[in-house]
């Protein structure tokens, strides 16, 4: 959204006041920053999104491809602890599918429709500095004239210049009110706007770790054995490794 002022054709009058112009750029400042922030807010929305739908995918695809394993079928408490792993990484995808979903209705949507409108703004903005531009080179124009000796063709030359800035300079000049009263404003409905957004956010993200604390809560009470503690199973694997490494067929030459 950055604009850069053409230098050709300038007036030695100071047609607009520089606390104006001053205004006028912090307001669009804030503007283009907005933009960006928008811009990028969406994108890494977007990439979060996809990213929690892929984890839930994957955590899926494994506990199928847990169930294909050999030792489902010869042993019926390695069955029933994946089933039970499983049912609980369908629901949990299930769950994230429907956090997904609203997100990208109630934020995601919102941002890239909320960035939609700053195009329109830059060409507002275009276009008030191209009514500048002519502004000033109409102006550059009557100041010429109007520093030559007044003989009866310059004054027409003088008349018709003023003539023709007239239209220009009230162009711009309610091309700036408007900006100048707009701008601020625009940035102001930023809170209004997003506030529900990040509302929906927030309660997504609530009911879907509410639900997970469950599905896991009720995962944990299938699998555990009472008396075996995270030591303990560490232990227990350790030896049975050491076991395995100790056949011939994996030992060191």
């Amino acid at each position: 959204m950055s604009w850069i002022p053409f230098k050709i054709g300038q007036p030695k009058k100071q047609i607009v006041p520089k606390t104006v112009e001053r205004d006028f750029e912090r307001e669009y400042g804030k503007l283009q920053q907005l933009e960006e922030q928008t811009r990028r807010l969406q994108k890494d929305m977007k990439k979060s999104a996809d990213a929690d739908l892929a984890m839930s995918k994957s955590a899926v695809k494994i506990s199928l491809d847990l169930l294909s394993n050999p030792l489902c079928e010869q042993d019926q408490d390695f069955l029933n602890m994946v089933t039970a792993l499983d049912t609980a990484m369908k629901r949990m995808d299930a769950f994230n599918q429907e956090k997904v979903n609203q997100i990208q209705k109630t934020v995601i949507e919102p941002l890239k429709k909320f960035g939609s409108v700053f195009p329109s703004l830059n060409m507002a903005v275009k276009r008030r500095e191209q009514a500048l531009q002519d502004y000033r080179r109409l102006q550059a124009r009557v100041e010429k004239y109007e520093e030559k000796e007044r003989t009866g063709p310059v004054l027409a030359k003088i008349h018709q210049a003023r003539e023709e800035l007239r239209p220009v300079r009230e162009d711009f000049e309610a091309k700036n009110k408007q900006l100048l009263d707009e701008m601020p404003r625009f940035y102001s409905s930023r809170l209004d706007y997003f506030q529900p957004s990040f509302e929906s956010l927030i309660r997504a993200q609530v009911v879907y770790y509410s639900e997970m604390h469950k599905i896991f809560g009720d995962l944990t009470q299938q699998l555990d054995h009472p008396g075996h503690s995270d030591e303990q199973r560490e232990q227990e694997n350790e030896a049975k490794l050491s076991e395995l490494r100790a056949l011939s067929i994996v030992a060191d030459d």
